[in-house]
């Protein structure tokens, strides 16, 4: 009892996603698993296919940020998901990363500034925000814990810039990534990025350009756009008209 409760309470302080499984009805009942978002997993359900089927339901849980209880034939089980208030990283303190900093923190997200440049990134421009940070994106995120809770919107719009902080988010796995610029200008940064070694598979999951489609122009209705694309994602929503949305 005391192992998975001192691995819980660690998890918890550490303020990282994890999922805890507990059988609530049928054979090895109380047994418990705590599973990470990567598959791995400490204690024991007494069944290796149970666990198997277990881990694989929680780390889809854990993306979802959703908690459910599950029949597997005769045993059910309560996979609770754990995960600490969602950070947004927004690199580049540019226009309109002010209204997306605000719009986060309204919307409950803890909210990190990352920027070179000593004049964008400044506590007069960006007051409340949780972390301010001076350096270069591709310097600091090595040193970040970036997971599932975590959500990045590169502002920078530069490929200076874009291109060293996408390369060190390929390493990553973050719930989003969005990348502000156009269609050719996103094309362009993309082509790069795969001559220099960064993956198919990660390109594919990057939005840019970054935002739902609200026809916005100004830098407030721009971050209305993002954060909107990012909620969509958060619950795994496609984010049309509710109106045209399938009743569940």
């Amino acid at each position: 009892m005391s192992e998975w409760f001192d691995q819980f309470a660690e998890l918890c302080a550490a303020k990282k996603v994890f999922a805890l499984a507990t059988v609530v009805r049928g054979e090895n009942l109380g047994a418990k698993l705590i599973i990470h978002p990567d598959g791995t997993y400490s204690g024991l359900l007494g069944d290796g296919a149970l666990t198997e089927s277990v881990i694989g339901d929680a780390v889809r849980l854990m993306a979802l940020e959703q908690s459910e209880t599950i029949a597997y034939d005769d045993v059910h089980v309560f996979i609770e998901t754990y995960a600490p208030p969602p950070r947004l990283l927004i690199v580049g303190g540019v226009h309109t990363a002010i209204p997306l900093a605000q719009y986060a923190q309204l919307l409950g997200f803890r909210v990190t500034i990352v920027d070179g440049r000593g004049r964008f990134a400044t506590r007069e421009r960006f007051p409340d925000v949780d972390e301010l940070i001076v350096e270069w994106p591709d310097d600091v995120i090595p040193r970040l814990q970036i997971d599932q809770s975590t959500y990045v919107v590169v502002l920078t719009h530069d490929p200076k810039f874009d291109l060293p902080t996408l390369k060190a988010l390929a390493t990553t796995q973050p719930r989003y990534i969005g990348a502000m610029g156009s269609r050719e200008t996103r094309r362009q940064h993309m082509a790069e990025l795969r001559a220099q070694g960064v993956s198919d598979e990660f390109l594919k999951t990057v939005y840019g350009p970054v935002g739902l489609d609200l026809g916005g122009r100004s830098p407030a209705e721009m971050a209305l756009a993002i954060m909107a694309q990012i909620i969509a994602v958060r619950y795994n929503r496609r984010g049309g008209h509710l109106m045209h949305a399938a009743a569940e």
